[in-house]
């Protein structure tokens, strides 16, 4: 496994090309370019705000907030894992006359989304600027949710590229899991936004207190708009647990780049 981190290592450049060209690569061949990583997330928000907060009437003070925070932390998650069970097979052609560590495709996938990411705070940042919500001194520890965010994000992306592989339905069924978590994690509503039937509901405290999502989620808007300290037991769980993950598949895929090759 040593050897394997070390030929990850040798090879960190080819990390960097592949993050570079896969950020072009999204919106080579549209009209307004990168302007996209801003737009995207800020279309989201308003079509969102529109169905829950207009037509619905749910969406409580300072709903608008609520809602980009969410949405913008949903989108990395959403397409790091739809795009991860593509991460091995769409460069089958270059894996088959070089060798390189299979591992760099997911991690390239996971980090790409990072940077559309950090346009996406960007949103944030112009929401929190429009309501006037300040954030308060617990602002400083909003990269460590990112590093808790982007080892969970990792962990299954590694896992769901090793998969796909073998299993290539893994790729169809991916959007119907992300779109059940989507309406099952807090991206949103929150109980009380549901309604008063939904703030003593036993399964909506249950599903959050299980969820990563909600946990991570939940840690951004306590940060940024509730000026508060997150829950950090579950956090930090969620991080634990990601890390190891990660180590025992970095390890398994160092035993079994065999298998890839010959399953490509």
């Amino acid at each position: 496994m040593r050897q394997y981190l070390q030929e990850i290592q040798i090879r960190k450049d080819l990390l960097v090309y592949l993050v570079q060209s896969g950020l072009k690569a999204e919106n080579r061949n549209s009209y307004l370019g990168y302007f996209w990583w801003l737009l995207d997330p800020l279309l989201n928000v308003l079509v969102y705000y529109f169905l829950v907060g207009v037509l619905l009437d749910r969406g409580g003070d300072n709903f608008a907030v609520f809602l980009v925070i969410g949405l913008v932390a949903w989108r990395w998650i959403n397409t790091t894992v739809n795009g991860s069970a593509k991460a091995i097979l769409k460069y089958s052609s270059i894996i088959n006359q070089v060798y390189l560590p299979k591992a760099i495709f997911p991690m390239t996938i996971t980090s790409t989304q990072l940077i559309n990411f950090a346009f996406g705070l960007i949103i944030i940042a112009s929401f929190l600027i429009a309501t006037g919500t300040v954030p308060g001194w617990q602002v400083i520890f909003l990269p460590v949710i990112i590093l808790i965010q982007y080892v969970f994000l990792l962990a299954i992306s590694l896992f769901l590229a090793y998969v796909a592989v073998f299993i290539r339905d893994v790729d169809n069924i991916l959007s119907h899991v992300t779109r059940v978590f989507f309406y099952a994690s807090p991206i949103i509503w929150e109980g009380g936004r549901l309604g008063p039937a939904a703030e003593d509901n036993v399964w909506i405290d249950i599903l959050v207190t299980v969820n990563p999502i909600a946990h991570i989620v939940t840690g951004y808007r306590d940060i940024l708009m509730e000026q508060s300290m997150p829950e950090w037991t579950g956090l930090l769980l969620i991080g634990f647990f990601s890390i190891l993950a990660i180590v025992i598949l970095i390890y398994y895929y160092s035993r079994n780049e065999h298998k890839i090759i010959k399953a490509l």
